[in-house]
């Protein structure tokens, strides 16, 4: 649920703002553009496979057709700053960086094509960051399943990102504020005190004073002085046109926990209730339909078998019959562990950077917010008169990415994500029908990462007088060894 996932999600964001009521959201429909909406022509009449896994998608991901400024030889190999990989983190970061006048190139094997995962975000926070035009669908509510006979409404927009839309977006400001582009992998990266090289497979060596990692969970460039030891966000979707579903359309399904579609797989039921998955799913029209079977997180990593198999049976307990299935995509998301060591001379940005919510696997609108403000602090150094680079400009870098309460705030979510991972599947119903009663400040702050640290301490303890008493005793008997963490790492970090 790249963003829940990457729908960050393979994937729970930016300033304070009251909860939207569905009169005060302008975006409430789709937009003309809706790239689905081709596919209504093809629905078959034949008859139906024995489950949707029986199905080729039948979208492709076609390389965008744009015209970028491409890296010429003959033009010079010195770049101010050097971005490596043209993801959502990449563009939006080369976007900001190269509009303060820095020369900025991009690196990656395809820099064209379209992403993989499907992204969901609130619709608030795009708001706040002028890209709510990069929404291909949007819905006026949210509702959550805590149980077959549970469902709590939430007043708060939801928009699913049209990927080709926010990516032409983010290539045309970089190609309009002259930002270079080169299509290789990286080889090899060296540092030295003031520059560092970068070494492409095509033989091309492209030099600059900062060099920012933007190429995804399993980069090496960055580095950590901890074990990292990740929670796994892992799902399983499909885009899909059926025979109908059970969704309103007005709502976009953000978790159903409910269980009764295992009702005749012992083994699998027995398996959720240690390890639930829930489905999220974003209802399009009475036709159309994404639907993502999701583990919120897991240590060790749940079975993508048993996700399948899981959403296999709750399709079929629903009624939801899958004529075709126009896109899937595995979503796999690490989250939580330790920051990479700050400062270092490699920049990180994305998945690689710490930046994943480590209690939900929400990454794209935070990353969006973040961008600008670390591309502020590059800018004060290398746009300056005195260029300032080298172990300044890597720290200040750092420190505006991940400023003191920030990494508090980080270790607060990484205690959830802790906590989260020793709740079965009715400890979560639990903790969710608790947490979705709080103030709405509250929860949709934790939701959007913008919380203060004493205002996580307010949710924490708010949390714990809403709780039910099965809740509250799985609290106190599974959430100390977290908390112990949690203050640890915070005084270290104080220190």
């Amino acid at each position: 649920m790249a963003s829940f996932l990457s729908l960050s999600p393979p994937s729970l964001l930016s300033t304070s703002a009251p909860c939207l009521s569905p009169a005060k959201t302008p975006f409430l429909h789709p937009v003309d553009r809706n790239p689905t909406r081709k596919y209504h022509q093809r629905v078959q009449i034949s008859k139906f496979p024995c489950s949707f896994l029986d199905l080729e998608p039948k979208s492709k991901p076609e390389p965008l057709d744009f015209d970028v400024p491409w890296f010429h030889p003959a033009d010079g190999r010195r770049f101010d700053v050097i971005v490596i990989g043209a993801g959502p983190a990449g563009l939006r970061l080369a976007e900001q960086v190269s509009g303060h006048g820095i020369k900025v190139c991009c690196l990656d094997p395809s820099p064209l094509s379209m992403w993989p995962n499907n992204y969901g975000v609130w619709i608030d926070e795009f708001e706040s960051l002028g890209l709510e035009d990069c929404l291909d669908k949007t819905w006026p509510m949210t509702c959550v399943f805590i149980n077959d006979r549970k469902i709590k409404y939430l007043d708060r927009a939801y928009g699913r990102v049209s990927r080709k839309e926010l990516k032409l977006k983010l290539l045309s400001n970089c190609a309009a504020n002259g930002v270079k582009f080169h299509k290789a992998k990286v080889g090899k990266v060296e540092h030295e005190e003031f520059e560092s090289s970068i070494a492409c497979d095509d033989g091309t060596e492209l030099k600059a004073s900062l060099i920012v990692d933007a190429s995804g969970f399993r980069s090496s460039f960055v580095e950590y002085d901890k074990p990292r030891n990740p929670g796994y966000q892992i799902a399983h979707g499909i885009l899909a046109e059926v025979d109908q579903h059970p969704y309103d359309l007005d709502k976009m399904v953000l978790m159903d926990w409910r269980d009764s579609h295992l009702g005749n797989e012992p083994y699998l039921r027995a398996s959720n209730s240690r390890l639930p998955t829930f489905m999220y799913a974003m209802p399009f029209d009475s036709n159309l339909v994404f639907l993502e079977e999701t583990s919120l997180v897991s240590r060790p990593l749940l079975s993508y078998t048993e996700i399948k198999q899981r959403m296999v049976a709750r399709l079929r307990q629903l009624g939801i019959r899958v004529r075709t299935v126009i896109e899937d995509e595995k979503c796999l998301i690490p989250m939580g562990g330790p920051l990479p060591r700050i400062p270092q001379s490699m920049i990180a940005i994305g998945g690689n950077s710490g930046i994943v919510h480590p209690s939900t696997g929400y990454t794209v609108a935070q990353t969006m917010a973040v961008a600008p403000v670390v591309a502020e602090a590059i800018a004060e150094c290398l746009g300056s008169t005195r260029m300032i680079r080298g172990s300044h400009l890597y720290r200040r870098a750092w420190n505006a990415l991940w400023p003191v309460e920030k990494r508090w705030c980080r270790e607060f979510y990484n205690f959830g994500m802790e906590t989260l991972l020793k709740l079965d599947l009715n400890g979560t119903r639990s903790f969710f029908d608790a947490f979705f009663e709080l103030n709405p400040h509250l929860w949709q702050g934790f939701l959007s990462a913008r919380l203060s640290y004493g205002e996580l301490i307010m949710l924490g303890i708010s949390l714990f007088g809403r709780a039910s008493n099965p809740s509250r005793l799985d609290m106190l008997t599974k959430c100390p060894a977290p908390l112990v963490q949690m203050v640890g790492n915070i005084a270290l970090e104080t220190i």
